[in-house]
């Protein structure tokens, strides 16, 4: 029957399913494919989420921050604090322990006593650890991000950790240094942000050395 022969309501009821299907096609199906081809022509790496590889395997993704430590004395103790590992270069705090699933920040304010406190015994552990004045331990090693996630230090946070490592490693500070060196990367667009060191990047490369 053609649907000019059928009541004005059941007609409106008809247009509405066929826009429904065109928009489902072309938003659900059409546009997604559109988009996830060009991503993957165009920015293969990016859109695969940034993954490193060792051997071929995935083992983390430059979009995300993660712990450099020593295994755990007893893996089964989740009160058992991570420690360091010497070897690698270290990331900024994390109030979520750069758990995906835990993303957040400690939520406390500049002046509030217990983040104070954290801050004081944090650089002193750094400095401490890299053997350098805690003068000069630099505000990112003692301070988390809004989102425990960021792969990201400063350049100098990098540079302070160069002698540790490379004692560490047994390798020559110079190889260290250049390493960080060629991982320093520019502010976004030259003029956005600060410059930046991925730690991830960093350490996946480090490990190629030696």
């Amino acid at each position: 029957m053609p649907t000019h022969h059928l009541p004005p309501v059941l007609r409106q009821h008809l247009a509405a399913l066929r826009m429904l299907l065109v928009f489902t096609v072309i938003t659900r199906i059409a546009y997604p494919l559109l988009v996830t081809g060009i991503a993957q022509a165009a920015f293969p790496h990016q859109a695969n989420g940034s993954l490193l590889t060792t051997n071929g395997k995935p083992v983390a993704s430059s979009l995300i921050g993660q712990n450099f430590a020593l295994p755990k004395k007893n893996p089964q103790d989740p009160k058992e604090e991570l420690r360091p590992d010497p070897k690698w270069f270290q990331p900024r705090p994390s109030a979520g322990g750069y758990d995906p699933l835990a993303s957040g920040a400690s939520n406390l304010g500049p002046n509030n006593p217990d983040l104070t406190a954290a801050v004081r015994q944090r650089r002193a552990a750094v400095a401490a650890f890299d053997g350098v004045s805690p003068a000069s331990v630099p505000v990112d090693a003692v301070t988390a991000s809004g989102s425990g996630l960021d792969p990201a230090i400063s350049p100098a946070y990098a540079y302070e950790q160069i002698d540790r490592v490379a004692m560490a490693r047994r390798l020559l500070p110079v190889r260290v240094r250049k390493l960080v060196a060629d991982h320093v990367q520019g502010r976004v667009l030259g003029f956005l942000g600060q410059q930046r060191v991925n730690v991830v990047e960093l350490n996946h490369d480090l490990a190629g050395l030696g």
